[in-house]
């Protein structure tokens, strides 16, 4: 497959920007998209979208957290949604007793199969002492339909003896199955961390986890360090303090990914129903650190744990990349094809450019995606039909065809004050594209959330 060299075209036409592509081997069949874009908030407040799954089921709706940047969950109360016909905002939670040590609300996602919105929520004790962290967090979720009214996902017990199915620590980016019935998030183990503070034998490594749909109760303390949960919870990576030089050993596995919404065709031809694709970093021969891709294949039962960090029976850990500088880039979540025949991570190609690259979760030899003269500048997201991606990069929104490696941009030029933040996402109909962007006003800069339409 040869390489496409873009030519980009772009005119203003009422409010619609009008993109072309002419690429070296079409000069004389340009491929025109058509996409309207529209400001949906406007308030003078943070609209913090997630890196995946902010629409809701149907599309009518965005949900967002109310950060004006990246850094401030500590001191974030809010959890929001937008209508994206009307512009309509309501408010699905507020937290009790917020201030700028927690509790902390934010990165917020829509089931794919209920009107239920999921978050992260810094522990309810949090105060100047006890901090919102990444081993004081957990899941939590809210109905659509009853807003205000929290459902704790998974339970938390930091107080031995310890409750199979609840963690001992916190939960983070929250990502819901194809089915919206299991739930992954990396992890950051509490007792670990303050076990650690003493012991320098102990080491807090992140690590990948999956909850699944079943009750845990805990003896819940009037402290709010502990709570009960409607999820059993367990850690699905093995992890090693000081892993082998190059072996397939790994001390941080995080960013990960269902592998599509059914799983995947292993080589074999049987289907692997659930898998999780991750980023596990290894020591290679030279004893530097590098990040590559891992698949977690999972059993369909993963209740088989009795104390914490156990794993479950039956989860067979692969590494699936063995490149030369590992994955390189912004920080970014792996994403993967709905048929989950293809896993995509970002890394540097041979000009230093950070390009879109592409593996199999058999293993198959790495391809690369893109072939742009930019960087791409944070997580891709793929179209529903698995045939497009879509992403940051030259500040602007671009979307690549898979197969082809054809690139368009999708937004005008902009300069580093009107860039796109963090990533975009599809509407499960595959014809919007929302995104983040600040906009000023008076002498500040608020996160706006936007809206691509394709024209009819």
């Amino acid at each position: 497959m040869g390489k496409f060299f873009p030519v980009y075209i772009e005119r203003l036409l009422c409010g619609t920007v009008v993109l072309c592509v002419v690429t070296a081997c079409q000069a004389q069949k340009p491929v025109l998209l058509n996409f309207s874009e529209r400001q949906l908030t406007h308030k003078a407040q943070g609209h913090t979208l997630h890196n995946t799954q902010v629409f809701s089921k149907d599309g009518q709706w965005i949900v967002y957290d109310t950060r004006n940047d990246d850094t401030q969950i500590a001191s974030t109360g809010s959890i929001e949604m937008v209508n994206t016909a009307t512009g309509e905002t309501k408010v699905l939670y507020q937290t009790s007793g917020q201030t700028i040590y927690g509790p902390g609300v934010g990165a917020a996602t829509f089931s794919p199969a209920r009107d239920r919105v999921l978050f992260i929520h810094g522990i309810r004790n949090a105060d100047q002492t006890r901090p919102y962290g990444m081993t004081r967090r957990t899941g939590v979720a809210i109905d659509v339909a009853r807003p205000q009214q929290p459902i704790w996902m998974d339970a938390r017990d930091i107080t031995p003896p310890f409750t199979p199915g609840a963690l001992r620590g916190g939960t983070h980016a929250h990502t819901w199955s194809g089915d919206g019935q299991w739930i992954s998030f990396t992890y950051n183990d509490y007792v670990t961390e303050q076990q650690a503070k003493t012991d320098t034998s102990v080491m807090d490594m992140r690590r990948v986890g999956v909850m699944v749909p079943g009750r845990v109760a805990v003896n819940e303390d009037n402290n709010l360090e502990n709570n009960s949960g409607d999820m059993f919870s367990v850690v699905v990576t093995e992890v090693k303090k000081n892993p082998k030089p190059g072996s397939d050993e790994i001390n941080k596995a995080f960013d990960e990914s269902w592998i599509g919404t059914n799983g995947y065709l292993r080589s074999d031809g049987n289907r692997q129903r659930r898998a999780i694709a991750f980023q596990g970093n290894v020591i290679n021969e030279a004893g530097k650190t590098i990040t590559e891709v891992f698949v977690a294949d999972l059993p369909e039962n993963l209740k088989t744990v009795d104390s914490p960090l156990e794993l479950p029976k039956g989860i067979v850990q692969r590494r699936i990349t063995h490149t030369k500088n590992g994955i390189e880039g912004p920080r970014h979540w792996l994403r993967t094809t709905p048929d989950g025949s293809l896993i995509f991570f970002l890394a540097k190609d041979e000009g230093g450019i950070v390009q879109i690259f592409s593996v199999s979760p058999n293993g198959v030899a790495v391809r690369q995606v893109t072939h742009n003269g930019f960087s791409v500048q944070g997580t891709p997201n793929t179209h529903p039909k698995g045939d497009l991606l879509v992403y940051p990069a030259n500040n602007r929104i671009y979307i690549t065809h898979i197969l082809s490696g054809k690139t368009y941009p999708v937004t005008s030029e902009s300069g580093e004050e009107g860039k796109p933040i963090g990533a975009a996402s599809w509407s499960p109909d595959g014809n919007s594209i929302t995104y983040n962007k600040y906009v000023k006003e008076a002498n500040s800069a608020f996160l706006q959330i936007f809206l691509l339409k394709k024209a009819d």
